[in-house]
């Protein structure tokens, strides 16, 4: 072979080398993000060729499909009362891709997970239809709908849960939206969307996981339980060393209660009646370092809190100072938080200390109901110990049968109900309306427990009406009584 010739040829087994190299490295490599692409509109046409598996609730569907007289997408989603269920559901357009369950669990619910291959396997040789799988939550649909009609047409959110398995029972978030407006492809879908991304309220963001927010005097919760775990306190009935002022450490700045009665209190009576110079006074003793530790045994400055839908993280600042950690104490400085997160709180106390794992599927389904995962329940941590623990259900059991959280009360013998209210400051200097807290829970003598955290952000309100016992509490009320009525 002539040396012009054995160049071209060298060239050329190049130039095919190359290819079968691009070619392996599209299809091993690159394969999985190719597939993920939001530009991939192939994998958006694959997604509605077929009907959707359902999300379910109380063993019905909350979702559906529906044909949508489309050349490219021949099924839309549907939703059952969207706009209360959105928080859980997330949404699944043809256009706008999809998020929350409906995102985590696309491959269940398309049909296309590995899980799902020998059920896709089968349908080849049977002939049937391609059909998703479903997934099948732990939500109560009786709690969902007292959480919903409770926050109404305020801005807020609650979430509950069962405090002995970690299952959510309950995740509401106002304002909300409809996902079925913008589920299609059309003018219409665009337009709904467009003016959902522009509304000043944001009724897209899932306030119950996402949003955090300074969590004032329900903090004190914690603040009580770090006390007594360190061993600050050992008899919440005796008197503290708390004077009247009380001045932040290294300052001449004096802590303001918003209560009578707070000097030298018990924590038993400080929890009570909410005496912020107390647990002011307790975290400084309690250091900020061991405060730091109790709070993220609670759950506080984890970021990866999965229910599968990821959870913005909790913050307890761990390089504050001495007066800022004092402040944190009561739930303020930059301490923050989201209804999640205080339900997590509130849940291990009444479970005597365990904190049970979050989660809000229970298992996933093949298309046939057979079930292909299930989850079980999973210890998460030892925030306090079963003796501590008790106390704090005495105390937060005192708040309700005597102190600020009178209007969670539950009129039944048989049922048990602890909480803490909470008003928290807003905005520069205190300018904007304080946000209304409670958290509580509810326990009868065969054994059902509930915990429940409400957050109002009532801007409407008079800043003089808005407090935790006022706006929360009813809320936290009727959706303990909803858990508690379908267990009978």
């Amino acid at each position: 072979m002539n040396k012009p010739l054995r160049r071209i040829a060298i060239f050329c087994g190049l130039l095919v080398l190359a290819l079968m190299v691009r070619t392996n490295w599209l299809q091993y490599v690159q394969a999985e993000d190719l597939n993920t692409n939001s530009k991939n509109k192939r994998i958006q046409i694959e997604r509605y060729a077929s009907e959707r598996g359902n999300i379910i609730v109380d063993g019905k569907p909350i979702t559906g499909s529906v044909d949508s007289n489309d050349e490219y997408f021949k099924y839309k989603r549907t939703y059952v009362n969207g706009p209360m269920w959105a928080p859980v559901t997330g949404y699944a357009s043809q256009a706008y891709d999809a998020n929350q369950i409906e995102k985590i669990e696309d491959g269940i619910l398309t049909g296309n997970s590995d899980q799902l291959f020998f059920d896709r396997t089968m349908a080849m040789f049977t002939g049937d239809k391609k059909k998703g799988g479903n997934v099948v939550t732990t939500l109560n649909g009786a709690a969902q709908k007292a959480a919903y009609d409770g926050l109404g047409n305020k801005k807020g959110a609650v979430a509950a849960i069962d405090p002995k398995t970690g299952k959510i029972l309950a995740l509401a978030s106002t304002p909300s939206y409809d996902p079925a407006t913008f589920a299609g492809y059309s003018g219409k879908d665009e337009k709904a969307w467009l003016a959902l991304e522009r509304d000043k309220d944001k009724p897209k963001l899932n306030r119950a996981l996402r949003e955090v927010y300074p969590p004032g005097s329900t903090f004190k919760v914690v603040t009580a339980a770090a006390a007594l775990e360190h061993g600050v306190v050992d008899d919440i009935d005796a008197a503290t060393d708390t004077p009247e002022p009380y001045l932040l450490p290294t300052t001449r700045v004096p802590m303001v209660n918003h209560a009578n009665g707070c000097k030298n209190a018990s924590l038993n009576q400080a929890l009570k009646v909410s005496c912020n110079s107390v647990f002011a006074n307790l975290g400084d003793k309690v250091t900020r370092d061991k405060m730091v530790e109790t709070a993220q045994k609670f759950g506080f400055n984890n970021p990866e809190i999965d229910i599968p839908v990821r959870a913005a993280a909790s913050v307890y600042d761990k390089a504050m100072d001495r007066p800022q950690n004092s402040l944190s104490s009561i739930g303020q400085f930059n301490t923050a938080t989201t209804p999640l997160q205080m339900a997590m709180v509130t849940a291990a106390i009444a479970n005597d200390g365990k904190l049970m794992k979050p989660y809000m599927i229970d298992q996933l389904e093949a298309p046939n109901l057979d079930v292909i995962e299930k989850t079980e329940p999973q210890e998460m941590s030892r925030p306090l110990s079963q003796k501590n623990a008790q106390l704090l259900q005495q105390m937060m059991e005192n708040v309700v049968e005597n102190g600020t959280g009178g209007n969670a009360k539950i009129d039944d013998e048989d049922v048990t109900v602890g909480g803490k209210t909470g008003t928290a400051q807003h905005g520069e200097n205190n300018s904007k309306n304080p946000y209304a807290w409670f958290i509580s829970y509810a326990k009868t003598a065969d054994g059902s427990t509930v915990a429940v955290a409400v957050v109002v952000e009532d801007s409407e309100a008079k800043r003089d009406d808005i407090s935790g016992g006022g706006l929360a509490a009813p809320i936290a009320k009727d959706v303990m009584q909803a858990v508690l009525d379908s267990k009978k």
